[in-house]
């Protein structure tokens, strides 16, 4: 029952803006949750926290231990990135556009609509009014688009929808001062960035870029002495003032243009004087070049300015971009990535990356431009994930959607390494085969496809006389038989893996075949229909139909217990049955009606108490050992049953995203108007950004009867679930994504068979005594990791068989997934693989006879020997290759 979210997959990116963190930590919004990808490792990790809705923009702070994020409520999330925890929340006025964290990371500059606000960044410390809006620029007369900070964070660009640029001073006047026009533009701006000097870190340039791809250069007089744009005075008469003031404006000084004197946490006053320095926004500053990206019709969308190494980077609507050298403009690349628009462009730190995203792809790209190779390259599903399966060593997972697409993911790093797309409709089912090694899958173009995870190739294709649509598939044990039932004509087709033949063609069903399994024991298959019936088939005898389970209403799914002894099956009324598949008895039931109702839809006329929409189970899912099942359905809610005792234990929340229709309980009566619900109104604006909710409107998938899309707002629902063999994650289709949880490694107190005498100081009390074995029992009593491990550990190779013998049966499991645990960490691997050895010889028949029970600490052994044998496997075979070219070499000196 100890489960938490994880990792979210299928969609690494839907919209916004992406930043780079200490160079290699690249942050993207996903939906409503945040997901950091570690660019060196190829690992990727959703964050916990949730906002409200779809988030718009996120900022981190300079440090990378910061990150703001903005939904489209505009209410905001300062996180701590490394403790991924929310410190505080706030919520804006009025939309936000743009965020940026001051160099110094004192200040936020937040674009509220027409307004700039500048507010104190928050602290670690808890505050009742963590945020404090220092200043409000109100001189923009449409919305900001585009902030710059300058690098002594005492200056702000602003550029604006009404086509100029601003330079507001945030110093301490006596007098109100009027921030600088840049004007000339004839299209909203993109950017506006400070060109600064390399060495003195002083500003030489500003450079403002437009959406009809004009970007203007600008630089600034001092005294009648105007700079050019290397930095150099086109005239230097004598500078007024003190001699201080003169030294520091000929950049005699320190070489800053300002002494920074900021506001601590504290709330000291240290905004600098007026005196102290001259004013960039108060100097004369001229156009000094124009110049044009010639991309029409195409429109500028995205841009991101280097000042380390004065590049320029910019995507277009058509999907090309272009990498520049400034100021003397300079084209280094200009390649195509897609057809579509890019939405986000952005530099890493060091300037050697560079990071794409595609909204309506859901496609995120970081490309080093210098090899012109890909750093990274993921690209989620474009429509719902209809399907999932793990593979049997729990290594990988497949997920098939409505794109017509097939993506293999690795658990572990949460990366797609490879994407099928042969398929022509959308897929419906997939299925591992024992081996390992191939993945099955159909869909509704009428075809199963075969797909080899070694070549990545297709290697045999099944089909039948005539078109069908598949919605379900089935593999035996062995992998000879391949089963898949059908939409429209109410059949389940039989094929030979090995020649790629029909063999047989199953009739009897009177309704769409969306349940199908082989039983894991025997060669029967069962299938369930909506003709309110479950039945079972001998398919190698031929014998057709050997035993019909009837229901009072029609069955969505079915699964069988992990041990072949029990089948579940859910029906349109909420009822789970469950059968013994051997004497065909009805053994219990459980009634999930309440438990999976979940809110209420926009266009619902009842409240979600009294609707009977979705009131059932569309997937169910036994746990690895069979004690407990899992089911979803088209609510927010998973529950998880006790199977023994036919109770709820424990019901997961798959989203708190309120721009998905189906999360809220009671709709604001306050948001109806005669036309409808407020936030069915179409009133968005036609340069809105267009992500992958916006193509939903045009989604047309196969649904239950009576589904319909709620006018482009995606209904939250679960399509399928899945459970890893290990029993340690599951992982469910979602509207949302993938959502992947995890067993809590967080510590427990969870003793097994607990005494007075059985305590830690007694665990080293054994140890320091040289008695290995009371020891181990007295840590797999207590039920302590840590414990246990030490105790494993502190045995001699020369004792590991005599205290493998004294381990009682009861605590084997929880030896056995010590041991897995340590296989993956551990550098003592032939010692611990003698552990595992011992245990097999001398237990060899308790597991045989109580396998069900043990299944899930071997399947986790299994897995962990399987990746150590795959990074052996490669070290090894490297280090052959690299010894005989070591040899050849020397022998020719």
């Amino acid at each position: 029952m100890n489960y938490r979210f994880q990792n979210l997959l299928g969609a690494p990116y839907r919209g916004g803006n992406v930043v780079v963190v200490n160079n290699t930590l690249l942050v993207s919004p996903v939906g409503n949750r945040v997901s950091v990808t570690d660019l060196h490792k190829s690992e990727t990790l959703t964050l916990p926290c949730q906002s409200s809705t779809n988030l718009r923009r996120i900022a981190a702070s300079p440090d990378g231990v910061f990150l703001l994020a903005i939904d489209e409520k505009n209410r905001c999330l300062f996180i701590n990135l490394r403790r991924r925890v929310v410190l505080h929340r706030i919520t804006f006025k009025h939309p936000v556009a743009s965020a940026k964290f001051s160099p110094d990371g004192h200040l936020i500059a937040v674009a509220a609509g027409k307004l700039l606000q500048i507010w104190r960044s928050p602290g670690f410390r808890k505050e009742f009014f963590p945020f404090e809006l220092i200043k409000t620029f109100a001189d923009c007369n449409d919305k900001i688009t585009a902030l710059d900070w300058s690098p002594d964070s005492n200056f702000i660009l602003a550029g604006s929808k009404d086509l100029t640029v601003r330079l507001f001073c945030l110093k301490k006047l006596k007098k109100y001062s009027k921030p600088f026009l840049f004007l000339g533009h004839r299209d909203a701006i993109v950017g506006c960035f400070f060109g600064i000097d390399k060495k003195t870190n002083k500003i030489l340039r500003v450079c403002t870029i437009s959406r009809d791809g004009a970007i203007f250069s600008w630089g600034y007089t001092v005294d009648d002495g105007k700079f050019d744009e290397g930095g150099e005075h086109i005239s230097e008469p004598e500078s007024p003032g003190t001699p201080e003031q003169r030294q520091r404006q000929n950049g005699e000084g320190d070489g800053n243009l300002t002494v920074k004197k900021r506001k601590d946490f504290d709330g000291k006053d240290g905004f600098l004087d007026e005196e102290s320095e001259f004013s960039l926004h108060r100097l004369k500053w001229e156009l000094l070049k124009k110049d044009y990206f010639m991309q029409a019709p195409a429109k500028l969308t995205a841009c991101d300015y280097h000042k380390g190494l004065d590049m320029l980077v910019v995507g277009f609507s058509n999907g090309v971009f272009g990498l520049y050298q400034m100021p003397d403009f300079v084209c280094i690349h200009l390649l195509s990535i897609s057809r579509e628009k890019i939405t986000t462009a952005v530099f890493n730190d060091l300037g050697n990356w560079l990071t794409f995203g595609c909204a309506k792809l859901g496609q995120l790209l970081v490309w080093e431009w210098k090899s012109e190779s890909y750093i990274l390259k993921q690209q989620g599903h474009y429509f719902d994930v209809n399907c999932l399966a793990y593979s049997p060593d729990a290594q990988l997972l497949a997920t098939g959607a409505d794109d017509n697409k097939v993506k293999v993911w690795t658990v572990s790093s949460g990366c797609c390494f490879v994407t099928f797309s042969e398929h022509t409709n959308a897929v419906t089912a997939l299925h591992f085969m024992a081996s390992n090694h191939s993945l099955l899958s159909a869909s509704l173009d009428g075809t199963v496809r075969a797909w080899d995870l070694f070549r990545y190739r297709n290697f045999r294709t099944f089909t039948t006389p005539t078109s069908k649509q598949f919605v379900s598939l089935a593999a035996d044990q062995s992998g000879e038989v391949i089963c898949a039932g059908t939409l429209d004509s109410f059949e389940i087709y039989v094929w030979s893996m090995k020649t790629g033949r029909l063999l047989d063609v199953l009739s009897g069903h009177e309704g769409p075949v969306h349940g199908l399994m082989f039983s894991p024991t025997n060669a029967i298959l069962a299938s369930s229909s909506w003709d309110k019936s479950v039945r079972l088939w001998d398919v190698f005898e031929g014998k057709g139909a050997v035993e019909t389970f009837s229901h009072t209403h029609d069955v969505l799914t079915l699964v069988y217990r992990p041990d072949g002894k029990q089948l579940a099956c859910s029906t349109l009324d909420g009822i789970i049955h469950f059968w013994d598949p051997f004497e065909g008895l009805l053994m219990y039931t459980i009634e999930g009606r309440r438990d999976i109702a979940g809110g209420r839809l926009m266009t619902d006329r009842r409240s979600a108490a009294n609707s009977t929409t979705g009131k059932c189970f569309t997937t169910l899912c036994y746990s690895a050992d069979g004690s407990y099942i899992l089911a979803g359905g088209r609510s927010k809610y998973i529950c998880m049953y006790d199977v023994a005792d036919q109770v709820l234990l424990r019901r997961f929340q798959i989203t708190n995203n309120l721009s998905l229709d189906g999360v809220l309980d009671f709709l604001n009566s306050k948001n109806m108007t005669e036309a409808g619900p407020l936030e069915l109104i179409d009133d968005d604006n036609s340069d809105m950004e267009e992500g992958v909710d916006r193509q939903m409107q045009s989604k047309l998938a196969y649904e239950l009867p009576g589904s319909m899309p709620n006018r482009g707002r995606p209904v939250i629902q679960t399509k399928c679930l899945r459970i890893a063999p290990t029993g340690k994650s599951w992982a469910a289709a979602t509207t949302e994504g993938v959502l992947v949880y995890s067993m809590d490694d967080s510590f427990i107190f969870d003793p097994t068979d607990l005494d007075i005498d059985v305590t830690p100081e007694a665990v080293d009390a054994a140890l320091d005594d040289g008695q290995p074995k009371r020891a181990l029992i007295l840590s797999l009593r207590l039920n302590e990791d840590a414990l246990i491990k030490k105790c494993i550990i502190s045995v001699s190779p020369a004792e590991v068989p005599a205290v493998a013998s004294s381990v009682p049966f009861k605590y084997l499991q929880r030896l056995i997934e010590a041991l897995a645990d340590l296989l993956e960490n551990c550098p003592h691997l032939e010692f611990i693989l003698r552990w595992c050895q011992e245990l097999c010889k001398v237990h060899g028949p308790s597991i045989q006879q109580n396998s069900r029970t043990l299944l899930p600490a071997l399947k986790s052994l299994q897995k962990a020997i399987t990746r150590l044998h795959q990074d052996l496997a490669d070290t090894c075979s490297s280090n052959e290759y690299m010894l005989r070219y070591l040899c050849s070499t020397s022998g020719k000196r």
